[in-house]
């Protein structure tokens, strides 16, 4: 007899990127980066002394970047 484990809610994808993660996501560097943060444009949380990004800030801000795009074509 086969036993056959399943793992639930273990997320596919990571949630929280630290800084240098973001940076190669986004293609960004380190002061663009925390710029971003800065202004708002990208959300960040803290976690101890790490700042995180979590992974829908770096969507939405993907999709502000369309969104922009798009006005500026307009």
């Amino acid at each position: 007899m086969t036993t056959a484990f399943v793992v639930t809610n273990v997320p596919d994808e990571i949630q929280l990127y630290r800084i240098p993660d973001a940076m190669k996501v986004l293609r960004l560097g380190r002061t663009a980066i925390y710029e971003l943060i800065r202004s708002g444009r990208l959300r960040s949380v803290r976690e101890g002394r790490a700042r995180l990004i979590p992974a829908t800030a770096i969507r939405d801000y993907v999709a502000l970047l369309e969104r922009e795009a798009q006005e500026d074509d307009q």
